[in-house]
């Protein structure tokens, strides 16, 4: 496209380059939306405005944060933004304009399931949330660390490991993630009824293995995962903790489910877990045994809603800054499948965002 043919164009193409700029505003700015939703999160106003019982008012939201009146002109412009990007409404309450929940704000409060106020505020930490900034830095550097390490000095894993409020702000975002499976578990109990064992591999807590144990009692799970992470965890009548390396031993199950596992994982690394959840079904059910993964699958043409899409992609970005995974699009989930030696697999897209990936020996 010749810029300068636009310049010099009529009312048309001057309209165009005036889009453009709003274009890039857009994203020049779209921190500043992140930045709202997590004050919001931090004044605590999705609760407050749930306690209220009905649409809040400025003045009454003034009150109930405990602040100056002089902000609530501030309150109402921070209010505004929210309001357009839809994490609340508003209405009319007795001529003024008054607050509610949306959908999405009641995702965010604290005491309901299923909740993500977990997974939002883990986003907000400092580790996470400088990480994309040394992005252009890592592009230039020849070495394979992330730039998650560039920005802490260490790996995500490693500061994990050494960084208990970040590890337990990790655990939490991860369980209140597979809280919303609570929403969908009835629809996939043909997925493991048929199935006497399961292994949940990276499964943290246990959170998906116990709403799946809990759904179908008479399937025996256990959760694999570092020992720092499933150490004094009880087990249950049929859902046990194991703590082990999914790179070095995964045990023998009809099943193995992968839920958010792999897309943290480069493609050799990957293939390495698969070649071992091959051998754990195989000593277990033979050809009939499955690998079952819950993870993300780009498909830029076919995702009906620009907002599904962009979100995907936003979490293969997440991925490159983080760790050394990535979100797969289907040719490349079929290339890591092939190569570790399965024959064939199912994708359904059912989880919003994530897709099940059933993988067969």
């Amino acid at each position: 496209m010749d810029i300068n043919k636009l310049v010099q164009g009529g009312a048309d193409e001057v309209e165009l380059l005036f889009e453009a700029q709003t274009h890039l505003y857009k994203y020049t700015y779209h921190f500043l939306g992140s930045l709202c939703l997590k004050t919001a999160i931090q004044l605590g106003i999705p609760d407050i405005i749930h306690k209220h019982g009905k649409p809040i008012t400025i003045s009454e939201l003034v009150l109930a944060l405990n602040i100056d009146s002089n902000k609530s002109t501030y309150l109402y412009r921070l209010m505004r933004l929210l309001v357009h990007a839809g994490i609340f409404s508003k209405t009319k309450v007795d001529e003024q304009v008054g607050y509610d929940l949306t959908l999405s704000s009641t995702l965010l409060l604290k005491e309901s399931f299923p909740t993500l106020l977990p997974h939002v505020w883990a986003m907000f930490h400092p580790a996470m949330l400088h990480s994309p900034e040394f992005l252009a830095e890592w592009f230039h550097s020849s070495s394979d660390l992330t730039p998650f390490h560039t920005a802490n000095g260490m790996s995500n894993w490693d500061y994990m490991s050494q960084n208990r409020e970040f590890n337990d702000l990790f655990t939490e975002a991860m369980i209140s993630d597979s809280g919303m499976m609570k929403l969908v578990i009835k629809d996939l109990k043909s997925v493991f009824e048929r199935l006497n064992s399961m292994v949940d591999v990276g499964g943290s807590k246990g959170g998906m293995a116990r709403l799946i144990s809990e759904s179908l009692p008479g399937l025996q799970c256990t959760v694999l995962d570092l020992p720092h992470v499933v150490q004094n965890l009880q087990d249950t009548n049929n859902l046990k903790f194991v703590a082990g390396d999914m790179f070095q031993v995964i045990p023998p199950a009809d099943a193995i489910l992968l839920k958010l596992v792999l897309h943290s994982l480069n493609d050799e690394d990957c293939i390495k877990v698969l070649k071992k959840c091959k051998e754990a079904i195989i000593s277990s059910k033979g050809k009939e045994g499955k690998v079952i993964i819950i993870d993300i699958v780009i498909n830029e043409n076919d995702d009906d809603k620009h907002e599904l899409a962009e979100a995907k992609l936003y979490f293969d970005i997440l991925m490159m800054s983080v760790v050394p995974g990535r979100e797969r699009e289907e040719k490349e989930w079929e290339k890591l499948f092939l190569e570790a030696g399965f024959s064939h697999y199912k994708i359904t897209p059912i989880f919003g965002m994530r897709s099940l990936i059933q993988v067969y020996p």
